[in-house]
């Protein structure tokens, strides 16, 4: 394993499972419980910007317009199930629409999934981010801690951000007035089978043209990037395979079935290596 700065370099499956889980105990109860959450890309050069970033740029008040038509021409049974604007921007997120949000697991083999996916980037070395969550959630200011060590949990969820901010679409201005600066961690609902595989969770500024990587620049304790050598990327996949961690879980349903079997029979002298 070589090491620079924040970067750690795995060289073999083993040395990646290493890193992967290193600081895992929790002596306190005595079970291996991480505190990182993890993002894996298919190339390392990819930072940490937002959907809504890559599309709006600086543009912020861009995003009341694009929650407010959402939330308007949503089918109703998703406008009967939506319970606040949390809700409604997770299921933005989780259909596609450029929201502030960013994608992480709980889980390090999904990272690696996501990290692996795409053949057509076997030439590139990918990277799993792992952000120390536990930590950044216990940075944040009152209401938001207040109500966490009230409930004592690590990370939020939809009704704990409600308690604490509202849920009304403007109440998320109520995240924003605390500080330009902040980052939380919380959990959405199982919204469906995709959410819950998928051991997902998100991350939300308290700005939505700031990007995570300026913040993590600023707090490098808090962080690592784990590099994972395009020539390792082969003996990956295939492990993770063996392993049943593939489309067809991550994605339930025929789209997912498909996307695993193009991807599972593409013969290795038909991608770019």
């Amino acid at each position: 394993m070589k090491q620079k700065g924040s970067d750690y370099v795995a060289e073999s499956w083993s040395e990646l499972s290493d890193i992967l889980f290193a600081d895992s105990w929790n002596s306190q109860i005595s079970r291996y419980r991480s505190d990182f959450a993890y993002r894996g890309v298919a190339d390392k050069s990819y930072g940490l910007e937002t959907s809504f970033i890559r599309l709006c740029g600086n543009n912020k008040n861009l995003e009341y317009h694009l929650i407010r038509n959402f939330q308007k021409y949503a089918p109703l049974e998703d406008v009967k199930r939506a319970s606040s604007i949390w809700h409604w921007i997770t299921l933005a997120q989780h259909h596609g629409l450029p929201t502030r949000l960013l994608d992480w697991t709980y889980s390090p083999f999904v990272a690696l999934h996501f990290a692996t996916v795409e053949t057509d980037k076997y030439d590139k070395d990918a990277a799993i981010w792992c952000v120390d969550y536990v930590a950044v959630n216990k940075m944040l200011p009152p209401p938001l801690i207040d109500v966490m060590n009230d409930v004592g949990s690590n990370a939020f969820t939809i009704g704990m951000l409600d308690r604490a901010l509202g849920g009304g679409i403007d109440d998320i201005k109520e995240y924003d007035k605390l500080s330009s600066d902040l980052v939380l961690f919380f959990e959405p609902p199982s919204i469906d089978e995709r959410i819950v595989n998928q051991f997902a969770f998100f991350s939300v500024m308290s700005d939505p043209t700031r990007d995570l990587n300026n913040w993590l620049a600023d707090h490098p304790h808090l962080f690592k990037r784990i590099i994972i050598p395009s020539e390792l990327k082969w003996e990956v996949r295939d492990k993770l395979d063996q392993a049943n961690m593939t489309e067809r879980v991550l994605f339930p349903g025929l789209d997912g079935l498909t996307r695993w079997l193009s991807r599972h029979y593409l013969p290795k002298n038909n991608t770019n290596l």
